[in-house]
């Protein structure tokens, strides 16, 4: 089982985009997308990457700066895809 949970200062300003499908690759829907660094309680940096409305929910609530928890999985990129965040 692959889960990870994390407590930390996020350290990069919160980057906010969005996919548009074509059909072919993705549905025709937009994916959006968040991406940012949090420093963690030993020291550590994650990138955190959220999707549709984790996204969303991140760009209008996170600020560089504040404290948060995330639950989440890691991809094999290293990055933490957050499933679940208590700001």
């Amino acid at each position: 089982m692959n889960i990870c949970f994390l407590i930390g200062k996020i350290i990069s300003d919160v980057k906010f985009d969005f996919v548009l499908g074509n059909g072919k690759y993705f549905s025709k829907e937009k994916v959006t997308i968040v991406r940012f660094k949090v420093k963690l309680l030993d020291g550590n940096v994650a990138c955190v990457i959220g999707y549709n409305k984790i996204a969303e929910e991140c760009y209008r609530k996170l600020e560089k700066g504040k404290m948060i928890n995330i639950i989440g999985k890691l991809n094999t990129k290293m990055e933490v895809i957050i499933e679940e965040i208590v700001i």
